[in-house]
């Protein structure tokens, strides 16, 4: 009887146990294999929504930027502890100039992301202590934290005894 039951559990723990990788997917997908429809001069905006729908971020300069973004995610291994993994990340950057007509398409995946070098200098502040806006700046904190100058009367009593 314990075997039946054994064997009925097991079995109804491995059907409803699927070994495929949960995929969270993020933006347009096969953005790939879509962008290749795009033809630069020839394509206009209503082209690129038709083929591509509404862009992620969109910005307005001399032309419009749009930037479409395809992003797939799993979970990785146990030794993470089932953390999401991201193994697809692509964007794809259109230049629209005013008369609706593609003017550049610019295609990045992660390996050209990953040859993007990021400058870990730092700036320094550009003035000193003894400049006039350290002066002036010192001064002002002075006055919001005590406007009636109270604390500087009492200096002055201190002192004086």
């Amino acid at each position: 009887m314990y075997k039946i039951l054994y064997i009925f559990f097991f079995a109804l723990v491995v059907s409803n146990c699927s070994f495929e990788k949960v995929v969270k997917h993020h933006g347009v997908p096969f953005l790939e294999k879509k962008q290749k429809k795009l033809i630069i001069n020839q394509s206009t905006s209503n082209d690129v929504r038709k083929i591509l729908g509404s862009p992620s971020t969109r910005s307005k300069f001399d032309n419009d930027v749009w930037i479409y973004i395809e992003r797939k995610q799993t979970q990785s291994g146990l030794k993470n502890l089932g953390q999401m993994k991201i193994y697809k990340n692509d964007i794809l950057v259109l230049e629209i100039d005013n008369y609706g007509t593609l003017k550049k398409k610019n295609f990045y995946n992660m390996e050209d992301m990953n040859k993007i070098k990021i400058i870990d200098e730092t700036t320094e502040a550009s003035f000193a202590r003894n400049s006039f806006i350290y002066d002036f700046m010192s001064s002002m904190r002075q006055k919001i934290n005590d406007p009636l100058g109270v604390r500087a009367k009492k200096r002055k009593e201190i002192s004086q005894r």
